[in-house]
């Protein structure tokens, strides 16, 4: 259901975005076949930097998760760091576009979900349905904050298609967490099979969404 959602909102939100392709099948066409394939050197180039650092972010978080369930406090702190420098990178993407004040905005709406999903590990590994619940609040009070920020520094970004998304990536994090909580690896990898899916749509709309605001840049 998961990836049925995913789908369906990174087609809105490409069909939402006309400047690269000709109509919302290509630009599917286009998603479903890797990085950007069409377009400038630059379009292609910034689509694989971003669809990179998003991956990253879902890899050393769900590193964070894993270690912090089994009680490796070492490996978790390591992970973590990785997890803190991914963040800065994916706000420092944002700064050649809007600025140095985005990206410092960018970095703790980031800082704030990577709290909300460390939250819900821990509260998975105390077995606390209440902590849990706060911790899934969190995260979605994180995801609002994240799309109208996003929405309000680009037009070509529907909030309502953002926020569908982000909920979802949020989704993929508890679901993840849980399955190795309960140790079903089979499963999980299922989950990392769609998560890793799902970062690639939020970093194609992305770049299609900025090389349609700043178009010069990406001659």
């Amino acid at each position: 259901m998961t990836t049925n959602i995913h789908r369906a909102l990174i087609t809105s939100l490409l069909s939402a975005l006309p400047f690269i392709c000709a109509n919302s099948a290509q630009a599917q066409e286009a998603h479903s076949h890797g990085p950007l394939a069409v377009g400038s050197t630059k379009l292609v180039q910034t689509d694989a930097a971003l669809r990179d650092l998003w991956l990253g972010h879902a890899f050393w978080t769900r590193a964070v998760s894993a270690e912090l369930l089994s009680g490796n406090e070492p490996a978790a702190t390591a992970a973590e760091e990785q997890a803190v420098t991914n963040a800065r990178q994916l706000s420092e993407a944002m700064e050649p576009f809007y600025g140095r004040a985005a990206s410092e905005q960018m970095f703790k709406l980031l800082a704030g979900h990577y709290g909300a999903v460390k939250q819900y590990v821990l509260a998975t590994r105390a077995r606390s349905a209440e902590m849990q619940d706060a911790a899934r609040q969190a995260m979605a009070k994180n995801a609002e904050q994240i799309a109208v920020f996003l929405s309000g520094a680009n037009p070509n970004l529907p909030i309502d298609g953002l926020r569908g998304m982000l909920l979802a990536h949020g989704g993929h994090h508890m679901q993840q967490i849980q399955q190795l909580a309960d140790r079903q690896y089979a499963q999980e990898a299922q989950t990392w099979g769609a998560m890793k899916e799902h970062m690639h749509g939020i970093s194609d709309a992305l770049t299609l969404a900025i090389a349609k605001q700043f178009p010069k840049q990406f001659d």
